[in-house]
């Protein structure tokens, strides 16, 4: 697990950098530091992420509603979090696609998606190098108007991977769950508030008090301010709330 106070400066430095896009959009972007160099993470909104690491570029859930991905880096990983269709989109996913990507996905997602590596949760690969451990997402409480989980139990992952010497979760749409808050050693999380379909800002403060990341980026956010879940948070001193641009 990296040493936040002995790179604070560097993360201060780092953190928030914009990374320009065609057509006028900037997105933001930071640098982690990892010792087997550094972690770029763009933050292209909604669930959507981009990270590059060691010349490789990893596409999650990418989404035609939050960019241009015919503008995008081709992906070395692709990785889905489940078959909701601002988490599938097929038109931006063959756009940063290649013969040579490999794309990790749930079952349900395989479904429509041909050529893929399927992890169910709990399962553990390595890919291009990088180890990969799916997480159960699922939801608990929030439900449709007929009483259906909006993500029910076995259809989801969130990921974690293990790079350069970080472990960075990427929780996908999901609850509190005990499996989230039994998880260790996590350097960088990814938590969703896109309300009522994921969770709230003390459902999240919840995770992460049982967790503690050493910086906690909510994300997918919808319209529910990030600042309620910072504001819950300031008391953890060993936790850093980082709100980016992630509607």
């Amino acid at each position: 697990m990296i040493n936040c106070v002995g790179l604070c400066l560097f993360l201060l430095l780092t953190a928030g950098l914009a990374v320009p896009a065609a057509g006028g959009t900037e997105f933001e972007r930071d640098i982690l530091p990892a010792s087997g160099g550094e972690v770029a993470v763009t933050f292209i909104g909604h669930g959507s992420l981009m990270l590059e690491y060691q010349g490789k570029v990893i596409h999650i859930d990418p989404y035609s509603r939050v960019a241009d991905y015919a503008l995008l880096p081709k992906a070395d990983i692709i990785l889905l979090t489940h078959h909701h269709q601002d988490h599938l989109d097929e038109t931006a996913l063959n756009l940063v696609r290649t013969p040579a990507t490999k794309v990790v996905l749930t079952e349900k997602c395989a479904e429509k998606v041909a050529g893929r590596l399927v992890m169910g949760n709990g399962d553990q690969q390595t890919v291009q190098d990088i180890s990969i451990a799916a997480i159960p997402a699922y939801n608990i409480v929030h439900r449709r108007a007929g009483g259906e989980l909006f993500h029910p139990r076995g259809e989801g992952n969130g990921y974690v991977l293990s790079l350069g010497g970080i472990r960075i979760y990427l929780a996908g749409d999901t609850e509190n769950t005990p499996e989230m808050k039994a998880l260790r050693d996590i350097d960088y999380a990814f938590l969703p508030m896109n309300l009522p379909y994921t969770m709230t800002p003390e459902m999240v403060a919840d995770a992460a008090l049982a967790f503690r990341p050493g910086v906690l980026y909510p994300y997918h956010y919808g319209e529910t301010d990030p600042n309620e879940l910072a504001a819950l948070l300031k008391d953890a001193k060993d936790i850093e709330v980082r709100i980016r641009s992630m509607r």
